[in-house]
């Protein structure tokens, strides 16, 4: 059975109280016959871990944050986070992407694990992203501007639904549902491993 390596970014987006659902989804892909096992890392913004505790989370996955990458890293020769997962994974997908990430992501600023991961990203690799704001920040003209230069850079976005949000205000905006946000992802480990 073949390891598929996969980074689950998250971000500061209510959403994020998703991730556990997500990540025990994939882990129970790991049981079936699927000819793959996916191992997981999570990269977080340092907004996002309002959202989600650790130990909410299988032991097997690691969660990485700002603070990893400068532990990590002493002097010339060490580890530097952000590259090494970049070669470690097979696929990365940012499952919420808020605006604020969605914002620093399409203007190339790298100011954290998650966002210096994405600047680095072998371009080769699947990227997936899920926005995830308010239906007004969704609606903000600059926002279909930065999506479409993600999409131009040959990012995947799995598009946001419309509903009441966690604020109570109804409209497009939310995460899409874990179960497709799953299947785009088993779709992409299966041509990559040609399953």
């Amino acid at each position: 059975m073949a390891a598929f390596n996969l980074i689950i970014g998250v971000t500061g987006s209510v959403a994020t109280i998703k991730l556990p659902l997500l990540v025990k989804t994939l882990m129970d892909l790991n049981e079936t016959a699927q000819g793959y096992h996916f191992e997981i890392k999570i990269v977080c913004t340092e907004p996002a871990k309002h959202f989600f505790k650790q130990t909410d989370l299988p032991a097997s996955c690691s969660v990485l944050d700002d603070a990893t990458e400068w532990d990590k890293w002493k002097g010339r020769g060490d580890e530097v986070v952000h590259i090494e997962l970049g070669k470690w994974a097979h696929m990365m997908i940012i499952a919420p992407l808020d605006a604020n990430t969605l914002a620093k992501i399409a203007q190339g600023i790298c100011d954290n694990l998650l966002t210096s991961t994405v600047r680095a990203w072998d371009m080769s690799k699947p990227l997936l992203f899920c926005p995830a704001m308010n239906t007004r920040m969704w609606e903000h003209p600059i926002t279909s501007t930065q999506v479409t230069t993600l999409k131009w850079w040959g990012y995947e976005e799995v598009p946001p639904t419309s509903k009441t949000l966690m604020c109570g205000d109804t409209g497009i905006g939310a995460m899409a549902e874990v179960d497709t946000i799953v299947e785009r992802i088993k779709l992409i480990a299966d041509s990559k491993l040609g399953i």
